[in-house]
């Protein structure tokens, strides 16, 4: 029997690991990187043992350093969780060898289905060898792991060759193996999976379908259970391939048969083998916890020969930390306040923590479930309204809009859809109302000479930038307390402001974290009155797009080198993804302060490109 669990992993999933072995009285233990010494995580675990170091390359991608923990905390088992080591036969391999119990598949399944290219080749499917203008469009694909780490859309001939090495660099970093493979790419499919759950005693369950089309970077959005609109034969036929696929392996314990639809036909794409991200829509759908299940397994129970059967619908929503209006571009900083009343949240922060630049940046994952699957959308979306989140920049806007979005509520989308509508889902619409909210907040108390004059002040004025638009708004302390043109302020304190415009009122809750005030929905940077001067970029000046690592500098680029537009000029990683900067313009290099492996922050200096030829 299992008494003490080590979960080889970080954040959100090894809190929600942690969570049912405390139900089921097993005690946990956590590692953890010096960048994640004080993550959630960490605090809530029995114990925690520490992984030296931040990059994942020497923290959670090192084996012999996980298994020397779970050795030394006494646990006797080890959860692999999901990404970093949960797809690696080497590392099961070392936790059985060193007496410890593996929460997971045996090290023969995974080599067979963690690597996709084994994994086609299993199912009767090869990968190109060699791509023409013929095969295009083509993916590049990381052989292992997932989560759209190391994946790259190949429209032209000429991309091949910096998709491959992108490719292969982002894997090797999140995953420990660099091996990719080229298949070709459906435009506009449905992303379609079933859950699969296997015991030692030869039953297999097939556990319903998912739905994960709504995706960002080849990375889940938006995962739903069951997949709607597919024919009673199509879910059929998905369901006995995916069960087809674990005995063809001899599985043992929870994995995930991932298909393309498209054309009311199914395409195999991959086999994990590890617990999904989304598997909380199946656990609801189905009134299990797939944790426990796993444990159950790894203890050498049997399952019940008949799985359980669904009921009703549930939708998961990943709230990221980024900026999906600016190329998805990852965020950091405090996060002061997490709330999402109503709703399942599996999540990796409490309020107060940081959003470092190492690791993958969902802050939380938000499941509804509901009779239909019209409730669940409709109970997720308003739960997301209402949520607080004070902090960074997050996708929260646009998975409100995404879930009510004609193409969802009527489950017509596919894996292009941020293709086609990221324009207006990310079109800002700020609140009227939220700049004069702040400023009343922030004028409540204050006065002349300490307390209300008999005679009206002047107005007053203050400025802030939200939503990409600076507002000025106006207002005036009276013997009757504030007031501003146009509005009748019922209530301003500190933290709530109440207005009455057209006979309707509103609440305004107002949070205020140094320039950062947050009102309701909205967020708000204040302005000084006069702007101070801000320092002059050369022209063609290329500047991070966000904190990270420089991880690869142009061969042979130096001050002085002749770069075409477009050209590839430095790689940068921050949270597990790798962007590249080019140069924006056909021209000279006239400064190159960076080198690989140095660290950056925001807007910092990368490069600067004079426009013409030298």
């Amino acid at each position: 029997m299992i008494t003490s669990v080590l979960v080889a992993n970080r954040g959100e999933i090894a809190c929600r690991i942690f969570r049912t072995c405390r139900e089921w009285g097993i005690r946990t233990v956590a590692v953890a990187s010096d960048a994640d010494e004080n993550a959630l995580h960490a605090r809530v675990a029995d114990a925690t043992v520490r992984l030296p170091g931040a990059a994942p390359a020497e923290t959670y991608l090192r084996g012999d350093l996980i298994v020397k923990a779970a050795l030394a905390a006494g646990a006797d088992a080890v959860h692999p969780g999901y990404g970093f080591l949960s797809e690696n036969a080497g590392f099961a391999r070392a936790v059985l060898d060193a007496g410890l119990v593996w929460v997971g598949p045996p090290p023969e399944a995974i080599e067979a289905m963690a690597s996709k290219t084994r994994a086609k080749k299993l199912m009767g499917l090869e990968p190109l060898r060699e791509v023409t203008e013929a095969d295009l469009p083509v993916l590049v694909k990381a052989a292992a792991g997932g989560g759209g780490r190391g994946m790259r859309v190949v429209r032209r001939l000429d991309e091949l060759d910096d998709a491959l090495e992108g490719a292969r660099a982002e894997a090797a970093s999140a995953f420990g193996d660099g091996e990719v493979f080229v298949e070709p790419y459906v435009d506009n499919g449905r992303h379609v999976e079933v859950q699969v759950l296997a015991d030692t005693h030869g039953t297999v369950w097939a556990l319903g379908t998912r739905d994960c089309s709504l995706q960002r970077r080849h990375q889940k959005v938006i995962e739903e259970a069951p997949a709607p609109g597919l024919t009673p034969e199509l879910a059929r036929e998905l369901a006995e391939t995916a069960v087809r696929a674990a005995r063809a392996v001899d599985y043992v314990g929870a994995g995930t048969v991932e298909f393309l639809v498209a054309d009311g036909k199914a395409h195999f794409l991959e086999m994990n083998t590890r617990l999904q991200v989304e598997h909380p829509v199946t656990e609801a759908v189905f009134g299990i916890d797939l944790v426990a299940l796993q444990l159950r397994v790894a203890e050498g129970h049997a399952l019940d020969s008949d799985a359980p059967r669904a009921r009703g619908h549930a939708i998961e929503a990943r709230l990221y930390a980024e900026d999906p209006a600016h190329d998805w571009a990852p965020q950091t900083g405090t996060l002061h306040r997490l709330s999402v009343p109503g709703v399942r949240l599996d999540t990796g922060y409490e309020d107060g923590d940081s959003i470092g630049v190492h690791y993958d940046p969902m802050l939380a994952k938000a499941v509804t479930h509901a009779p239909t699957r019209a409730e669940a959308v409709r109970k997720l979306a308003g739960a997301l309204e209402r949520a607080t989140l004070h902090g960074p920049v997050t996708n929260r806007d646009l998975l409100v809009r995404s879930l009510r979005h004609e193409e969802f509520t009527t489950a017509r989308m596919d894996t292009g859809f941020y293709d086609r509508h990221l324009p207006d889902l990310t079109r800002q619409a700020p609140d009227p109302y939220a700049p004069l909210a702040a400023a009343l907040a922030d004028a409540h108390g204050r006065s002349r000479f300490g307390g209300w004059r008999n005679l009206p002040s002047q107005p007053q004025t203050k400025r802030y930038a939200t939503a990409g638009e600076e507002h000025e708004v106006s207002y005036q302390h009276t013997r009757n307390g504030l007031t501003a043109v146009g509005v009748h302020v019922v209530h301003a304190d500190a933290g709530l402001v109440v207005l009455e415009a057209d006979g309707v009122r509103r609440r305004f809750e107002v949070a205020r974290y140094g320039d950062q005030i947050h009102v309701n929905g909205a967020t708000l940077t204040a302005l000084p009155r006069f702007p101070a001067p801000t320092a002059e970029r050369a022209p063609g000046s290329l500047l991070a797009p966000m904190p990270g690592t420089v991880v690869k500098v142009a061969d042979g680029l130096i001050t002085g080198s002749s770069v075409q537009a477009g050209e590839p000029l430095v790689w940068l990683e921050a949270m597990k993804m790798q962007h590249v900067i080019s140069a924006p313009v056909t021209g000279t290099v006239t400064a190159l302060p960076v080198t690989a492996g140095r660290q950056v922050e925001l807007g910092a200096l990368l490069a600067v490109v004079e426009s013409g030829r030298p």
